[in-house]
């Protein structure tokens, strides 16, 4: 699959998904403003849509650049001394508010980081890669450092210039590591995955895209394959499994798909049962195939939420209807965001580490960049192991 690279008019179309996403961040702040609660004013940090993504060249896109990050520590999960959550079975382990000066930070949406937890790649909905080391302190994220961030090249290292083909919501290491390997990106508006070489240095251009399902096409344009994941054991080990944020069959469950044999097979379908009209925003697989899925809610009374749930191995095959544990079950009283990223790794102590990561839509306003990371602190009923 290529990525063309004429360009929209600006100002002749405005795409469906980008008012979708528009008119959900007004609803938002019409919220905050309606219901004069803590968890309301709170809600407004969601008021207004990101800007239409600036237009590239169709030129070679250039070496990586380094950039500036500041970090401030996030002392609690829970607001004013609250939890923050429901049926947990993660401790919170710290977090940082990310910010920078540089014009195309923001938008991140798709979170991988290495086995050790001391680096980090991440994509956004502008075509943009970043990569940068956390440093920890006594086992909590205190900071970014030595960070680049460079541009999501199309096929022969060609920039996406058409606004469809840049919108990066999902990110897995395919093989290898952080400093060499392959990812797949999962893209929406123009639905695809692509492999993509990785080495210290950031992003390749892509090797080739995945063979798509024929019902992909439902996807809406902004709503689309938020999720990709890898599962790394048991039985469906080496398959590639993606879902839709939104995309429901006739009893309103969601849509995804399981490539059993990998990069290069063909799409069966598999199921996510709907409990709660929650979106489906990233998913991860744990060593042992299990997997865990991200996801958020918007409520007009409530505002966010932010859930994980645990699917077990041995239930996921092609043609499953999936369901799990909940592991984290946040809400406005704890410090989330749009959290869209989600990545494992380990800590010193050899225990699994979740780290979340937040799209603030290029609002730093009225939203935030935020990295959160949580110890897994139990095991599953049915014993699956940690990382």
């Amino acid at each position: 699959m290529s990525a063309p690279n004429d360009d929209e008019p600006p100002g002749k179309k405005t795409h469906r998904g980008v008012l979708a996403r528009r008119e959900f961040l007004r609803g938002l702040g019409l919220s905050a403003a309606l219901v004069a609660t803590p968890a309301s004013m709170a809600v407004a940090q969601q008021l207004t849509a990101a800007p239409a993504p600036s237009k590239r060249s169709p030129a070679l896109i250039g070496a990586p650049t380094p950039i500036e990050i500041s970090a401030r520590q996030i002392s609690g999960f829970g607001k004013a001394g609250g939890v923050g959550t429901t049926g947990s079975r993660l401790e919170f382990a710290g977090g940082l508010v990310l910010t920078s000066p540089h014009r195309e930070f923001g938008g991140w949406s798709g979170l991988v980081l290495s086995e050790d937890g001391k680096r980090l790649l991440a994509v956004s909905d502008r075509a943009a890669w970043m990569a940068a080391e956390i440093r920890y302190d006594a086992g909590r994220p205190i900071a970014l450092a030595n960070a680049t961030m460079g541009e999501i090249a199309g096929l022969g290292g060609v920039g996406l210039t058409r606004n469809r083909d840049r919108d990066a919501e999902s990110l897995v290491l395919l093989d290898g590591t952080l400093s060499r390997g392959t990812v797949l990106i999962g893209f929406e508006r123009n639905h695809r995955i692509g492999r993509f070489p990785v080495t210290e240095r950031g992003l390749g251009a892509p090797l080739g895209y995945m063979r798509m399902p024929a019902d992909a096409r439902k996807m809406k344009s902004n709503r689309g394959l938020e999720a990709v994941a890898v599962l790394r054991g048991g039985a469906m080990r080496g398959a590639v499994v993606a879902f839709a944020e939104e995309l429901h069959d006739a009893d309103r469950n969601h849509t995804g798909w399981i490539w059993a044999r990998g990069f290069g097979g063909t799409a069966q379908p598999l199921g996510v049962v709907n409990s709660g009209d929650f979106a489906i925003t990233d998913a991860a697989s744990l060593p042992d195939g299990s997997l865990l899925l991200l996801e958020r809610r918007f409520r007009w009374l409530e505002g966010v939420k932010c859930r994980i749930r645990l699917i077990r191995a041995g239930d996921i095959r092609p043609g499953a209807l999936l369901d799990g544990d909940v592991l984290l079950d946040a809400d406005m009283t704890a410090e989330i965001d749009n959290m869209e990223g989600l990545a494992l790794s380990l800590n010193g102590r050899g225990q699994t580490v979740l780290t979340l990561l937040s799209d603030d839509n290029f609002n730093n306003f009225l939203q935030r960049t935020l990295l959160l990371q949580f110890v897994l602190t139990d095991t599953t009923p049915s014993g699956a192991p940690r990382l």
